[in-house]
Order: structure tokens, then sequence, then C-alpha cells
């Protein structure tokens, strides 16, 4: 994926995420398996203990 494109997925989840408290169209963003997903598509990082995930979600809500 290129950098641009993950910019931009990554910008939508934050200003949706924002604007609906939490939540969009897919679900909720706390059940939500996109940014770790971005992340693995885009820089090749793995991210599955809970943990991980939390901490890699608030990040890249904020």
């Amino acid at each position: 994926m290129e950098q641009d494109t993950f910019l931009k997925e990554i910008s939508m989840c934050r200003e949706l995420s924002s604007k609906n408290g939490g939540k969009c169209n897919w679900g909720e963003c706390e059940r939500c398996g996109v940014i770790p997903l971005l992340y693995k598509l885009a820089k090749g990082e793995v991210y599955e203990k809970e943990d991980e995930v939390k901490a890699l979600k608030k990040s890249a809500l904020q």
C-alpha cells in the first residue's frame, strides 16, 4: 500500500471516530480491525496482542 493511501485511510478513521463518537458505518472503533490491517498492509507490521492493538488504535485516532 502506498503511503498516501495509508495516510488517507487513517485520516478517514480518525474523522469518522471523532464525528460519530467512536463509530462508523462498519461498527465500533474498539472492535474494529481496520487500523491494524492498514499497518500490516502499508508497513508490514503485525499487531496481534490486545494491548498492542489498543495502543496502536489510540495513537492512530488522536
